[in-house]
Formats: C-alpha cells, structure tokens, sequence
C-alpha cells in the first residue's frame, strides 16, 4: 500500500507509521499538483521488518516444539517437570542451520564427527527415569550439542557434562552460555573416567552406548542414586539400562527399551 502525504505534515505522519510498527519508509519526491510541484512522502508498508520476521519464525519454532511434546506425552512420558522443560529449551538451537527445518521431528539428527542429537522421545526418556528435581546434582557423559544439559538444568539440575570431542566440547560451552545456560559445567575429558572432583552425583546419564558399565561411573554414584545408560556394541544389541544403587552400594539394574546410540568413545581407543 502506498500512502501519499504532503510534506509539512510528513514528520507526525512518518512518526505515527514507526510507532505501529511500519518503518519502512521508501522515500520522499515531487510530484505535480494543480500543476504545481509538491514535495510528498511515498510510504511504502509491504513486507515485515527483520525483528518481525524473527518473531514469526520463533512462533514457529514454538508451534512445532509444542507439538513435538504433544507426541512424546501420548508415548507415555508422564513427567510434569520433564514435558514442561522440553516445552522450553529450544531445541532447533543445537542442531546444524541446514538441519533446523527439522528440528523438532522426533528423530535424531547429525551435529558433526559422527555424533547426533538423540531423538526427542528418547531424551524426554531418560530424563524422566532419572527423577530429576531442583538441586540434583546429574553427571552426564556425552555433551554433543549440550541439548540433553540443557532439558536437565530447565528442571533445576545441577549439571556436570563431558565430551570427548574438543570442538563440540567448546562449541556446546558456547551455545550453553549464549542460550543463558552458563550454569552448566563442561569438561572435555574421556567419559568413562568421570568427573572424581565433582562426585559424588544423585544421577549419572550417559547418551552414548557403552561395551559396558564404567566401573567410574557406579563409584561415582551416590548411594540411593540411579544411573541410565545404553549398553551394547555399534554393530549389535543396545539396551537402555536403570542401575539403581541403594544405601548400602547394592546395585540393581533393569533393562528397559531397546536402542541405538553412537558407541561411547574413549581416549585408550
């Protein structure tokens, strides 16, 4: 739409475009008028300007990310805590650019160097085995893109991350700082070692598949503490495993689903 306004009351009607949002603003020209040249502003109001655009597509994103909940509740993940957190982290923030058109599937995507982000259902999961609550001090082995963390400390977790790549290391500290996330501690370190100076931990989770249970990790554990980790060779059967350690330093572990993660990588390979 093009709206034409004589010049001396340009400034009061220029003004009232940018305070309804309409800056765009194309020029000012003569123009002929009973013969006569004018000056007049020509305001040009198509098109929305970049911080408008950014909101649409942020209400997009949100769209899809409720949507994606929807699906991981009606697959029987139940936790208020852990749908609500999932509801908030943004999850097409710690996927490639290329991938964020499908950032909310429920599916894993590539993040580099043979890694992934885990298919949302499974990270809702996970997070809901381990009871999670403001306060719990998590150690997690297997940063990638800092997503899982990130759900984690939304609920109120105290969380310890490692990866043993260097350059997801830095760029999830990166992220985790940008998206307000700073709270996190991230170590680039070999996994299966643990994180000694920060242990004991509530929960250890671990997002790669190990040959075994890292002998580590369970010392790491607090009595009355619990562990969820998949266990099972790249090439064969993966089995998302519960190791609950009681008072005593008994353990307990249950099988509980069928999976496929990136095998969980050492520094001794």
């Amino acid at each position: 739409m093009v709206v034409h306004k004589q010049l001396v009351d340009c400034p009061a009607y220029l003004g009232l475009l940018l305070a309804c949002g309409k800056p765009h603003i194309s020029r000012i020209m003569p123009v002929l008028t009973h013969g006569s040249p004018v000056l007049l502003c020509i305001a040009v109001l198509g098109g929305m300007g970049p911080l408008a655009a950014q909101d649409a597509e942020e209400s997009r994103y949100r769209e899809q990310r409720l949507a994606m909940v929807d699906l991981i509740a009606s697959r029987g993940v139940k936790d208020s805590a852990t749908l609500a957190a999932m509801r908030a982290v943004p999850r097409h923030e710690y996927v490639p650019t290329d991938s964020r058109r499908l950032a909310y599937g429920d599916h894993p995507l590539p993040i580099g160097h043979g890694q992934t982000i885990s298919q949302p259902y499974i990270v809702a999961f996970m997070t809901e085995i381990l009871q999670p609550f403001p306060g719990m001090k998590v150690l997690e082995v297997g940063t990638g893109s800092g997503y899982q963390a990130s759900v984690l400390a939304q609920i109120g977790a105290d969380v310890y991350t490692i990866e043993i790549f260097e350059v997801l290391a830095t760029s999830a500290r990166e992220r985790l700082t940008r998206l307000g996330f700073d709270q996190i501690q991230t170590r680039h370190a070999d996994g299966h070692f643990g994180w000694l100076e920060a242990a004991p931990f509530d929960a250890v989770i671990v997002t790669a598949a190990a040959g075994f249970i890292p002998p580590a990790l369970v010392e790491q554990l607090k009595p009355g503490g619990r562990m969820v980790i998949p266990v099972g060779s790249v090439h064969g059967i993966q089995n998302l495993i519960l190791v609950l350690k009681d008072e005593s330093g008994d353990l307990r572990t249950r099988n509980l689903l069928p999976v496929r993660f990136v095998p969980m990588l050492s520094d001794l390979r």
